[in-house]
């Protein structure tokens, strides 16, 4: 067996190609995503709290020298809360599908 012959059965064995395109597919999803959080949703959040003018991300805590970046971090867990919520409601749906 060659070693192009070896390589194809490697791929076709370990299902590279459809975890390729899976993972660039997610890569694209994942933008898609982050763009509606920062773009869409963050901004009517800013308007409700507006704790800071409207930026709540700028929220910062000061305790003695150290500055706590507090709303920079509410901001990128809410990112991931609105995130894994719609992978788990496309993970949900894909199964849901497999199952039929």
């Amino acid at each position: 067996m060659g070693f192009a012959e070896e390589f194809l059965a490697f791929l076709n064995k370990h299902k590279v190609v459809g975890l390729a395109v899976a993972f660039i597919i997610g890569t694209a999803a994942s933008k898609l995503v982050s763009a509606l959080v920062s773009d869409i949703i963050m901004p009517v959040i800013g308007v409700l709290l507006s704790a800071t003018g409207g930026d709540w991300r700028a929220f910062v805590l000061e305790a003695g020298p150290a500055k706590l970046m507090v709303g920079s971090f509410l901001g990128a867990l809410v990112d991931f809360l609105i995130i894994a919520f719609v992978i788990f409601l496309a993970v949900k749906y894909l199964v849901k599908e497999e199952a039929k």
